[in-house]
């Protein structure tokens, strides 16, 4: 029988073949390698390892961890690392997996700082490995190491432990995080994830407290880094102590600031010439908007000392709907810095670059964060620590791999179309497994090249 379409008819059977699926899989698996995050998991968990037990507990959330790097959004989803040893060795079964789960949540507190000290230390690594092209390297008072906070809500799709209503009327939770962003070149990498419950106000200041103290550590420079990190939130952040605990760190900061409400009275003050024209991103002139310092004309009692606030003021867009707080045909937003210099523009195309965290959210929840699979708490608590470390082993990837190729901005959906599904076969030779890429595939030649970058680097010691 004559066929006629687009595609071409093929038969299709099952067949015992020497082939891989998630081939690109093993940039990861390479990472973790060269990082030393297995060994280092391994040996903080060792305390929740039954003496009879086959698989190790830092193996397991290490796989756990690949299983949301290549797209999986459940503890089940590991089934796709278990059909493929020669890739990825031993994969505990799911009852093996459900039970370390438990097993740590019984013990969440002990178990998070355990999994913070081995990601600490396997970032400490990555960014040893990476030199110069590494966040901590160029952290220095005239290009600090920014660190991003910002939280987001998830939804709850059924009755999970501390699920409450959020403030836009959904149910679920509102985790705070905090990520070191890697600038233009590269993505950036989660630093902490706070889980909380869904009603967790959006500016409670001891979470925010909690979430910068733990950053910096994991981050390795120390509680009081000085001005070679900045801290960067939004309008959360504005809260007098938030920024007094910044302060005291002695960190760069520009937080969100809210204006009070006699902006408009104060807005009249300012002499038409002392608004200077605002920049785009590329550091050009931007049409209708501009920026001035408010901080002498606010009330700014009980603040810490050193503050300094800047406004910026913009024409709505067309077809924008005003605001009630618009003032003469302007829509004004300011934000909290103590960087004292620098023209005013480019401390504000700096701030407005914090929309980047927006960009780290979105990985997170496209890496394990859309949904929390578990009911418990606590059990969430320790899920969250493997989307971490998932969005971390990405991220070192990046920067190890191919440092200077467009790749390392690549974000999780474009990885997993590009690099991680490639196809190969698998071939035992001389007690070696040798994996054959597809020389078809566009991007196997720079798979190649980062696997061989990968596993030229120096082995973690230890």
């Amino acid at each position: 029988m004559k066929h006629t379409g687009s595609y071409p008819r093929v038969h299709v059977d099952r067949a015992h073949v020497p082939a891989a699926g998630q081939a690109g899989g093993l940039l990861l698996v390479e990472t973790v390698r060269a990082t030393g995050l297995d060994r280092a998991l391994s040996v903080e968990l060792e305390g929740w390892r039954k003496p009879t037990a086959v698989h190790d507990p830092g193996k397991i959330l290490c796989d756990l961890a690949l299983t949301l790097a290549l797209g999986g959004d459940c503890l089940a989803d590991i089934a796709q690392l278990r059909e493929e040893p020669g890739l990825y060795g031993r994969v505990a079964s799911d009852p093996t997996v459900s039970r370390l789960i438990k097993v740590l949540a019984s013990d969440a507190d002990r178990a998070v700082a355990a999994i913070g000290r081995a990601r600490k230390a396997a970032r400490q690594s990555a960014w040893a490995l990476a030199g110069e092209a590494s966040p901590a390297a160029r952290a220095t008072l005239a290009d600090p190491l920014v660190i991003d906070l910002d939280a987001t809500l998830v939804t709850a799709h059924s009755d999970k432990e501390l699920a409450r209503p959020t403030f836009k009327r959904g149910y679920g939770f509102h985790p705070l995080c905090a990520f070191a962003d890697h600038g233009p070149d590269g993505t950036g990498e989660p630093l902490t994830i706070l889980l909380r419950a869904g009603n967790a106000g959006s500016n409670t200041a001891a979470d925010h407290q909690k979430v910068i103290a733990d950053a910096l550590d994991q981050a390795g420079l120390g509680p009081r880094p000085g001005r070679r990190v900045l801290v960067r939130i939004d309008g959360a952040g504005s809260t007098k102590d938030t920024i007094a605990a910044l302060t005291r760190r002695r960190v760069a900061y520009s937080v969100g600031f809210t204006l009070p409400m006699n902006t408009p009275e104060l807005y009249r003050l300012v002499p038409e010439g002392i608004w200077e024209p605002a920049y785009n991103t590329d550091g050009q002139p931007r049409d209708g908007a501009d920026v001035a310092e408010f901080t002498g004309l606010l009330d700014l009692a009980g603040w810490p000392a050193g503050m300094r606030v800047i406004v910026r003021r913009e024409r709505p867009h067309p077809g924008a709907q005003l605001r009630f707080d618009d003032v003469d045909g302007y829509r004004l937003t300011a934000f909290a810095t103590n960087t004292l210099r620098g023209q005013l523009a480019d401390l504000e195309v700096r701030h407005r670059r914090r929309a980047r965290c927006e960009d780290r959210i979105r990985n997170a929840k496209d890496t394990g964060l859309t949904n929390l699979p578990l009911h418990g708490f606590d059990a969430n608590r320790i899920w969250c620590q493997i989307v971490a470390l998932a969005g971390e082993i990405t991220a070192w990837m990046g920067l190890l791999a191919h440092p200077d190729h467009q790749a390392r901005r690549w974000e999780p959906k474009r990885l997993r179309y590009r690099l991680f599904t490639i196809p190969a076969t698998l071939v035992r030779r001389s007690r070696r497994i040798v994996v054959h890429v597809s020389a078809r595939h566009r991007w196997s030649g720079l798979v190649e090249e980062a696997i061989g970058r990968l596993r030229g680097l120096p082995a973690p010691a230890g």
